[in-house]
């Protein structure tokens, strides 16, 4: 059952070609927000490395481990430790030529809950995705935690209105996307704030559109040609932002949120009711003609 009020943490912060100074400022973050009294905490995209997608080169695959393994374990320990849920996002090795970029979630006494495999790979400039990973093959998923029923996708499947329907049609109350999106270095500031609000735009039109709240979890700092921007941000379940990170600075951040108005807005705004899922096959088409 959702608590009434649940205290979410936002880990948002730079990253270095050391992998364990990574884990060790990530791990630094849980606490800290653990301190501030977070029930779930969320870790950026990739969290451990470099977003080293921003070029194709074999000798990243090295960055990739099993699930469940090291990194899995170290996390189930600390969430123990502080009665805290934990999504962390991996790098995941199957086998050699099989990768995926992986959620995993843990919740507050230790238990590995399972994972979520990203569905929606890019391959754009700077974000080489393709590459690396073979897109989800496991479906959309949601996770019982101690402190409710929540879903998480990532990054890309901000997007896409149908991961965000099907994770919340499964019993989600609360959306978690670890991200890692930026601006490129040399783009003009109108087209960096455009972007942006097109971003946090689509992922508050999923908190609308389905009832439930949305916590978008991005990394900061520069990385070769990008600029991550931040922003990390939580939006309530008719889109009202409840809090936004700079764009520029590391931050560990806990908003009180309450699940139960998922109840409230799908009552008062009924968009579940009215959907007419008799008329939706055509959405099975990848292109209709006029």
């Amino acid at each position: 059952m959702d608590a009434e009020i649940v205290k979410i943490g936002l880990v948002q912060t730079s990253c270095s070609a050391n992998v364990e100074n990574n884990l060790e400022k990530a791990l630094k973050g849980i606490r800290q927000a653990a301190l501030q009294g977070a029930n779930i905490i969320c870790l950026q995209e990739l969290f451990a490395s470099l977003y080293f997608c921003e070029s194709e080169s074999y000798e990243h695959f090295s960055l990739s481990e099993p699930i469940p393994g090291p990194t899995t374990s170290v996390i189930q320990k600390l969430a123990a430790e502080l009665h805290v849920v934990i999504i962390a996002s991996l790098f995941e090795k199957v086998d050699a030529g099989i990768h995926f970029n992986t959620a995993v979630v843990i919740d507050a006494d230790g238990t590995y809950l399972g994972r979520y495999r990203k569905n929606h790979i890019p391959d754009d400039p700077g974000f080489f995705e393709k590459f690396y990973f073979v897109p989800g093959d496991e479906g959309y998923k949601v996770f019982n935690t101690r402190f409710g029923t929540i879903g998480v996708l990532v990054c890309w499947d901000q997007w896409y209105p149908e991961a965000a329907r099907i994770t919340s049609l499964m019993g989600a109350r609360i959306l978690f996307y670890p991200t890692a999106i930026g601006w490129s270095s040399s783009q003009a500031e109108p087209v960096n704030r455009e972007q942006f609000e097109a971003w946090k735009t689509m992922q508050r039109s999923h908190a609308i559109a389905n009832g439930v709240h949305v916590v978008a979890v991005n990394r900061t700092g520069r990385e070769k040609d990008i600029v991550f921007w931040g922003g990390s941000f939580i939006a309530n379940p008719f889109g009202t932002v409840l809090y936004e990170a700079p764009h520029d600075k590391e931050t560990v951040h806990v908003v009180d949120i309450e699940p139960g108005l998922s109840d409230f807005y799908r009552t008062h705004w009924p968009f579940m009711r009215d959907r007419r899922i008799e008329t939706y096959s055509p959405l099975l088409k990848r292109y209709l003609k006029p």
